[in-house]
């Protein structure tokens, strides 16, 4: 089973539900070492101390809050739990809402809920789970949180995911950047040059891309890419770099210069292109299954006068 990142409990009205905090993401970065490239030696990052340069461990690192030029408040992690024992430990529900209506801009990252002690003799805790997640997804609502995690508080909403109970962290509403600096077309359409057939027919190339939601199907290929570049050059001995590969041109086009019309009719032309391709191979094999059965039947022309001799 992982380890739990945080214990504490969901409140919500008078009901405390005891749960621990999971990590709900596997991040698979490329990590890479940072190389003196003079003779290839890792470069070390040490600790030391400003005043003396000498080395400085671990244990004997603390946490200050500068509160004037070179004036310190120690604060011990202990000090920080003691600030706010309650908002340290508890996912602390204050309204529900419908989970349309919040903008996925808001989401931040996510982290599994579950049951404190689901072994536990102790029932009621498991059952409080349950009756919270199920509330939620009949009702479509999600528990908008507060908590405080790693030193900071959050606002968080609580939803159902299959069995499990999840917290995403959102973003506060300051912390989101309006497009109104942003130099944007307005929603007016049809005073952008845009006419009735080129959105018919936008639409209508939506409508052939459109397919259900697999997220399996998406993979990070450009780090497989850069996988594959670092095993080419691992294969070579390591310090040789393989040739380049010839420059492709570049397919990106400027809508603002090209005919929206001739590249919609491509993209168009493009997806019925396999449809017909398909077709066209289906056609030719029966053609092909004709002509042979054709060759293999024996002409009957005469056949008469030759059976009268």
């Amino acid at each position: 089973m992982p380890r739990s990142i945080w214990k504490g409990s969901i409140s919500f009205g008078l009901v405390q539900i005891p749960v621990a905090l999971y990590a709900a993401e596997e991040p698979n970065e490329l990590h890479f070492t940072q190389l003196d490239r003079r003779n290839m030696t890792p470069i070390r990052y040490e600790r030391v101390n400003r005043e003396t340069g000498e080395p400085v461990s671990w244990d004997d690192i603390i946490r200050g809050y500068p509160y004037e030029k070179g004036e310190y408040v120690v604060m011990s992690d202990e000090d920080l739990r003691r600030a706010n024992v309650e908002a340290t430990q508890t996912v602390d529900i204050l309204d529900f809402v419908d989970a349309s209506e919040i903008d996925p801009m808001y989401y931040e990252k996510p982290y599994y809920l579950a049951p404190a002690s689901p072994n536990s003799k102790k029932k009621s805790s498991v059952t409080a789970y349950v009756l919270l997640r199920e509330a939620l997804r009949k009702t479509g609502k999600v528990g908008i949180a507060k908590v405080v995690i790693r030193t900071r508080e959050h606002i968080a909403a609580v939803r159902p995911h299959g069995r499990a109970l999840v917290l995403n962290l959102m973003r506060f509403a300051h912390e989101l950047r309006s497009d109104e600096e942003l130099a944007l077309p307005e929603m007016d359409i049809e005073g952008k040059g845009l006419g009735k057939r080129e959105l018919e027919m936008a639409e209508r190339l939506v409508a052939e891309m459109a397919t259900e939601w697999k997220p399996e199907k998406y993979k990070d290929e450009y780090r497989d890419d850069v996988m594959k570049l670092i095993e080419k050059k691992v294969k070579s001995g390591q310090t040789t770099t393989p040739a380049e590969p010839e420059e492709e041109a570049d397919h990106r086009r400027d809508t603002g210069t090209v005919d929206l019309i001739a590249l919609l009719k491509k993209s168009l032309g493009q997806k019925g292109a396999k449809l017909a391709n398909v077709a066209n191979d289906d056609k030719r094999a029966d053609d092909a299954g004709s002509k042979v059965r054709k060759a293999a039947t024996p002409k009957r022309k005469g056949s008469g006068s030759r059976r009268a001799a």
